[in-house]
């Protein structure tokens, strides 16, 4: 078997093997063995009558007549469609086209004279009859001798490869306007590419396949007019970098991707990927090819994320395909794709904000505002999706952008529907409030309010969405669809972003502003002391809750230390935070918040539901003083000093 070619063969390798069965069977005047195709391979047919040397010569040239035409029909049911891109037909992928393979081994059976007659067994009433066994060996072994994956079957493939590249190169100036001139040659380009693919396993080689200079020639197909052959061109690529086959050799993984990024592989693939059509299968299957290349380059190489958003197009026909109101495997994967490109990247953030990104996202989110995914593979578009908009909304001018898009309201709206996409929507409003006060405004002008705290008291739920702590005892977690802490973080965070942003509850309390702040901060107010200040008794259970929940960490972490487990000051408390320290520190700072506000039975509330619990406002100050004593400078000192200042108010008023 060629190396690399699977079970397909050359037509020259064949007809060699026809003509010596022929002619052995000549010489013994027996039946000749004739090839014949078929959509399963290559199967013998022994002729039931012999054959004169006129007859087999004129039933062999028949045959190559016949696989000629059948080639030339294979080219010519492309040749309209084709016609727009140069008049390049498109390869037939039909098993049947393909060149005849090889016998299989165990085709006959050395323990008897049974011969496999087209898809039976039967028996020759003759043991002169007999295939010459030695004679089928030896033609097998020499066609069927694999090569070991070196330095030197790298050359021959790479040679090879150059030889056919050459060759097309050739015929297509020769004979631009003539299709079945070059076809053959394509033909033979094809298969080149195919052998390629086999380097995949051998990825110790790729600085070999660099130095060769190949990677030029290799990319240089990606502008092919025939379609056919970029897509090779696409599926060798993907192969090369598949993360299966880079793992263990990041030295050589670098080698090859930046081999690929120095000779514009994103810029091609980019350009490629805007002229495959979805209507073809193979097409459909590049595009999504396409996007894993992407993909495999960026875990070798992160800066590539940066770099083919720089160089391309590749932001703007992400965002048309998740506009593309149908669902398929190409739009998940273009989800995916987009938020991998947001993830770590202010640069990518920020010039989609300036492509109109956050309208486009927002109108693919808004498709499930009222109804749920239809499979897995939808609801993970879904959130991803979400990562996007999560990942846009980190940039100020983003925040803007997506309150003027009306982002707020449609946030508000999927909660209302409680769909699916509920607790996604919650998240989203997090990113949009942290630190931009306008968002938190809108948020309190739209009515918010009361879909926040609805959820707050876990109205919000239903029994196939959302289940609150109180029914976690009642339900296996496995059948949850959602991580109920991490909603309940969420939920949080909402009341935290617009109780500690100052130009927001902050200023509504302290600040003599005008009519409509006033208003603000009475609406938000009458929210926590209405129905017997039932949303204050929700946050001392949540602070409870937590509590307890970080004590029991503690003391465990504290036994840890007594085994000679040692662990520094900050691994402690990074451990404290992921057992919802976080949580109870955020419930802290909004009752901190409350207790500054000086509302006479706010107070009583809370420092009544402190005693039931045998706590006291000691223990609020103490969470508060462990989040002050641990606030970061990532926003720069100025930051670090207003939020200390902040926490250490209500440290006082305690």
């Amino acid at each position: 078997i060629p190396l690399g070619g699977g079970i397909e063969s050359s037509r020259v390798e064949s007809r060699e093997l026809e003509i010596e069965f022929r002619v052995r069977d000549r010489k013994q005047g027996e039946t000749g063995i004739n090839f014949a195709t078929s959509p399963t391979g290559v199967t013998f047919h022994r002729l039931q009558n012999q054959l004169t040397e006129s007859e087999l010569n004129g039933a062999s040239t028949k045959k190559h007549h016949q696989q000629q035409v059948s080639f030339s029909q294979a080219k010519s049911n492309h040749m309209e469609s084709a016609s727009s891109r140069g008049q390049n037909p498109k390869r037939k992928r039909e098993a049947s086209s393909l060149p005849p393979s090889h016998p299989p081994p165990d085709f006959f059976d050395n323990g008897n004279d049974d011969h496999y007659v087209g898809g039976i067994t039967g028996t020759s009433n003759n043991s002169s009859n007999d295939v010459d066994l030695s004679l089928l060996e030896a033609v097998e072994k020499s066609q069927s001798a694999v090569e070991a994956l070196d330095l030197r079957t790298l050359k021959k493939l790479v040679l090879s490869f150059e030889r056919r590249y050459k060759e097309n190169i050739e015929a297509r100036l020769k004979y631009p306007d003539q299709p079945d001139r070059f076809s053959d040659s394509e033909v033979e380009l094809h298969l080149e590419l195919e052998k390629l693919r086999v380097l995949a396993g051998g990825p110790e080689l790729y600085p070999d396949l660099v130095n060769l200079n190949t990677i030029p020639s290799i990319l240089g197909l990606l502008t092919h007019d025939n379609t056919d052959i970029a897509v090779d061109v696409v599926q060798l690529l993907q192969d090369l970098t598949d993360e299966d086959v880079l793992e263990d050799n990041d030295e050589p993984a670098r080698v090859l991707v930046d081999a690929l990024v120095e000779n514009n592989v994103l810029e091609l693939l980019v350009q490629n990927l805007q002229r495959l059509s979805e209507t073809d299968a193979d097409e459909m299957a590049a595009i999504y090819t396409t996007l894993a290349t992407i993909e495999n380059m960026i875990e070798v190489k992160p800066a590539v994320a940066e770099l083919v958003c720089e160089r391309t197009k590749l932001l703007r026909w992400l965002l048309g395909k998740i506009k593309v109101r149908e669902f398929d495997s190409n739009k998940q994967y273009a989800s995916e794709i987009l938020a991998i490109l947001l993830q770590n990247s202010t640069a990518n953030q920020k010039k989609l904000g300036q492509m109109n990104g956050v309208d486009m996202v927002l109108q693919a989110v808004a498709m499930y505002k009222s109804k749920d995914p239809k499979s897995s593979d939808e609801e993970e578009m879904v959130e991803n999706l979400f990562d996007c908009l999560c990942c846009l909304l980190m940039p100020l001018e983003n925040k803007e952008r997506f309150v003027n898009a009306e982002g707020v309201e449609l946030m508000i709206i999927i909660m209302k529907q409680k769909k699916s996409a509920y607790s996604s929507a919650i998240r989203a409003l997090d990113f949009a409030m942290t630190k931009y006060p306008p968002a938190c405004e809108r948020f309190v002008d739209v009515l918010g309010l009361k879909t926040a705290f609805s959820a707050f008291m876990g109205k919000a739920s239903s029994s196939s969405l959302i289940f609150w702590p109180w029914l976690y005892c009642l339900i296996c977690l496995t059948s949850l669809r959602y991580d109920l802490s991490k909603l309940i973080r969420n939920v949080v965070l909402i009341s935290a972003q617009i109780s500690r942003s100052p130009v927001n509850l902050l200023r509504f309390f302290v600040s003599p502003g005008g009519i409509l702040r006033g208003t603000r901060r009475e609406r938000l107010l009458s929210k926590f002391v209405e129905n017997e200040c039932e949303k204050i008794d929700r946050l001392m259970e949540l602070y409870i809750r937590y509590s307890d929940r970080v004590k029991s960490e503690t003391k465990r972490m504290e036994q840890l230390e007594v085994d000679d487990i040692e662990m520094d000051d900050e691994e402690i408390y990074n451990r404290k935070l992921g057992f919802g320290l976080y949580t109870l520190q955020l419930i802290a700072i909004i009752l901190g918040h409350l207790w500054c506000s000086e509302h006479q039975g706010m107070r009583a509330r809370i420092e009544l539901l402190l005693k039931q619990h045998k706590l006291s406002k000691k223990d609020v100050k103490d969470v508060l003083q462990e989040y002050h004593d641990n606030i970061g400078d990532l926003d720069g000192p100025e930051e670090k000093e207003r939020a200390q200042s902040r926490i250490q108010k209500f440290i006082s008023a305690l």
